[in-house]
């Protein structure tokens, strides 16, 4: 609880009631039912922020309250809530995943008929600059520079995440949920469950992908279970690498070529080389890079050929 917020917190806490009728019990764990893993330990996170700030006992209690609450208290709470994250200084984007998590709470309360209204406070504004190139082909050959004379297990899966993220634009969380089930070796394929979705959607595997898998299986083994496993100092392998596991990996990979990378890096090194040798084909990168909005793209390209620079460049030799 930040100070300057106290008080803002303990007027929310009193123009709540603490029950709530039998239509909204369970709420909560019906609101994160049927999640990803992701998805369901962000907006856990979001309602325990919002649960300490009104000060009760359980997400569940604060939801209660929220709801109990009425039309009008319920967008006031929320927009005290709302001025309390920007007094903490969060990122923007923080700010609004947390109040859209209580939109979408209370959107589905009113689905059920729990209560007749919606919360109405909108997130904030924001324009920050996102760097979409990645570390570049360069850095992506550098790193696979460095595991090249590398035939341990480790070495191996380590060269394999960085051809998944790279030749397959794979976000982390996608790389991380593969299992061996999923590889095709045979037909050249891999089955990906991408972000938001449930059904797994068939990659083909480029020569060196597949290469780059068959390698690593030949030291990992082919028996179910996680695809990147844990390599143990003995060469044993064993569980499956988390989404935080691979990001170190990358991390740790890129300073070992003296590179600041990140797993996402790879994917924005991967998508801008695709605009390059399609010629900026929007369109047919969507379809590699899985992106819903080509609007994203649109930014990519952008940043690629540094259309708005060209266009200043352009104003500025008419003085």
């Amino acid at each position: 609880m930040q100070p300057n917020s106290s008080k803002t917190a303990l007027t929310v806490r009193a123009i709540a009631p603490a029950v709530a009728p039998r239509a909204r019990e369970g709420l909560v764990a019906l609101f994160l039912s049927g999640r990803s893993l992701r998805t369901l330990q962000a907006y856990r996170d979001d309602l325990q922020d919002y649960q300490a700030f009104v000060g009760a006992p359980t997400p569940d209690a604060a939801a209660e309250r929220l709801l109990g609450s009425g039309h009008g208290a319920a967008n006031a709470a929320a927009l005290a809530y709302r001025a309390h994250l920007l007094e903490r200084g969060l990122a923007p984007a923080t700010v609004n995943r947390r109040l859209a998590a209580l939109r979408s709470l209370v959107k589905l309360a009113r689905t059920l008929g729990a209560v007749p209204w919606t919360l109405e406070i909108a997130g904030v504004r924001s324009e920050a600059f996102r760097d979409t190139r990645g570390c570049g082909v360069e850095g992506v050959r550098a790193l696979l520079g460095a595991l090249a004379a590398r035939q341990d297990a480790k070495g191996l899966r380590d060269r394999l995440i960085v051809r998944l993220l790279f030749d397959l634009a794979l976000r982390r969380a996608e790389a991380a949920s593969l299992n061996v089930e999923d590889v095709d070796l045979a037909a050249g394929t891999l089955a990906v469950t991408g972000k938001g979705r449930r059904e797994k959607l068939l990659r083909t595997l480029p020569d060196a992908t597949r290469a780059a898998l068959a390698a690593y299986l030949g030291a990992r083994g082919t028996a179910p279970g996680p695809l990147l496993a844990n390599c143990d100092r003995a060469g044993k392998v064993a569980g499956g690498l988390t989404t935080t596991s691979v990001y170190r990996v990358v991390r740790a990979l890129g300073a070992s070529v003296g590179l600041t990378v990140r797993p996402h890096g790879l994917r924005h090194a991967a998508i801008t080389a695709a605009l390059d040798l399609t010629g900026g084909d929007v369109r047919k990168v969507q379809r590699f890079s899985r992106h819903s909005d080509v609007r994203v793209l649109q930014r990519y390209d952008d940043n690629r050929e540094d259309l708005s620079g060209e266009v200043a460049r352009e104003v500025a030799a008419t003085l």
